[in-house]
């Protein structure tokens, strides 16, 4: 015996009931995490100056070992010139390894007889409900 479909008028309403939920505890949580991140940095910030104080790099404690090193974050302002070093430098070990999904699509839309070696892909059908206006 075959079931009977749920309509999807109710689907829809039980969809948008969870994944309102979902947002309002993800951003209860996102606040409580800003909070404790707040906190913790104002430690980190006292721990910092207190070795900076002292000249340490390391120091031990009953509750673990406190290290500071430098922590170094690289940007780029001329990505079109950077494009260009990596090229004449042969450097795409500079670049991480991801592929620019939406820029790929694209190239495959505009480009299909182009094969791309080692190229995969996996679709999926995937669901989406907006309310009502």
């Amino acid at each position: 015996m075959e079931e009977p479909q749920i309509p999807m008028d109710k689907l829809a309403k039980v969809y948008l009931k969870i994944r309102t939920e979902i947002q309002m505890r993800t951003k209860a949580f996102e606040e409580e995490m800003g909070v404790l991140e707040e906190q913790k940095k104002e430690v980190s910030d006292a721990m910092r100056e207190q070795m900076k104080l002292s000249g340490s790099k390391s120091v031990r404690t009953d509750y673990g070992t406190v290290i500071m090193k430098v922590k170094t974050v690289f940007g780029m302002q001329d990505w079109d010139g950077f494009k260009q070093f990596i090229v004449q430098n042969n450097a795409l070990d500079l670049l991480q390894r991801r592929i620019a999904q939406k820029n790929m699509e694209k190239f495959l839309e505009d480009t299909p007889d182009v094969q791309v070696p080692g190229l995969t892909s996996n679709s999926e059908y995937e669901i989406t409900v907006t309310k009502p206006k």
